[in-house]
């Protein structure tokens, strides 16, 4: 390895795929489409190739090499290819940590499609796309729902959500933590502080001076946001926390002494919060056992919140097993 690979940890294409429309007029996109047995990504994970640079990662770094050089070749001659990995492979020479079989369907795609054009217009407004394809042609269209059948043997459906999204609610050391720390982690981030500085205190996040619950209003509280008050005893606090938890939000927390808790529902009923949403609340925020350092509670948070993200929509998440397993090792190609 002549570089660190930094571009294998993204995770998700749409935000390279909006940026490189202008200079690539072709790339490929490698995904996930069945596992036999234990396998360090799921089915679905997915790689963007150019003809110089690619990221993602499907093996944890055992085949991503390959399955780039795979990609650049299907960049110049359009035609797709099955590739098997591991367990069933022809490749006895890469081999799989997990000892597990992998399959991995690359295809060239052109940023020019309509089918790309649908799925970034989803990442922009926050609308879940169902991404189907054969490996030559491919469509996008708005779904609620992930696919029963994410791999049939030769068509794979992968349902691409909004970004995790994290509204914070403060202005002092642990929000500002919290902020860097979930952008760093590829969330979508908010920041309100009403009435505060003019300038947002770091690029790439969205930064509202008003008060609380007009931002909300002006964000747009959907199924994949998480709202966390990180201020001090602000007046308006609790209403900021009724407006979200009567909102389609995830997750909606507050920092604030445990032993202050019942003060704070008996404030939320005050504003009509039933007891049903009340018992939404996450107080004290973040996962148990951390520091009360500014960092401390910025990584209890952003854990929390992911983690909350990652089980609610694990129920509906393929297991990690393809239901089809029909695919001959003769589709195999090159």
């Amino acid at each position: 390895m002549s570089a660190w690979r930094l571009a294998a940890a993204v995770d998700d294409i749409r935000p390279v795929l909006l940026d490189m429309r202008a200079d690539h007029p072709l790339c490929a996109i490698a995904t996930l489409v069945e596992t036999s047995g234990p396998a360090p990504r799921e089915i679905g994970a997915q790689m963007l190739i150019t003809d110089a640079q690619h990221w993602g990662f499907l093996s944890g770094g055992c085949i991503e090499d390959d399955v780039a050089r795979h990609g650049r070749e299907v960049i110049l001659d359009g035609e797709p290819r099955l590739l098997r990995y591991g367990e069933g492979s022809p490749w006895i020479d890469i081999k799989l940590a997990c000892g597990s079989g992998i399959s991995v369907l690359v295809e060239q795609v052109s940023l020019a499609e309509p089918s790309v054009a649908a799925l970034l217009e989803g990442f922009a407004t926050r609308t879940p796309v169902l991404w189907r394809s054969d490996g030559r042609t491919r469509d996008a269209v708005s779904a609620t729902t992930p696919p029963p059948e994410p791999w049939d043997g030769s068509h794979y459906a992968k349902l691409f959500e909004p970004v995790l999204r994290l509204v914070l609610i403060g202005e002092d050391a642990a929000a500002l933590a919290s902020a860097a720390l979930a952008q760093q982690a590829g969330m979508e981030v908010a920041l309100i502080t009403p009435n505060g500085p003019e300038q947002a205190p770091f690029s790439g996040i969205g930064y509202y001076r008003t008060a609380a619950v007009d931002a909300l209003d002006a964000i747009g509280l959907d199924r994949w946001t998480a709202v966390a008050v990180m201020s001090h005893d602000r007046e308006d606090d609790e209403q900021a926390l009724a407006h979200a938890l009567q909102s389609e939000a995830f997750y909606v927390g507050a920092i604030g002494a445990r032993a202050r808790l019942e003060m704070r529902r008996e404030k939320l009923r005050g504003h009509g919060v039933s007891e049903r949403a009340i018992a939404r609340l996450h107080a004290p925020i973040g996962l148990q056992g951390f520091g009360k350092a500014p960092r401390d509670i910025a990584l209890s948070l952003v854990a929390e919140v992911a983690r909350n993200f990652h089980a609610r929509s694990a129920v509906s998440r393929s297991s990690g097993e393809s239901m089809s397993r029909i695919a001959p090792i003769s589709s195999v190609s090159r």
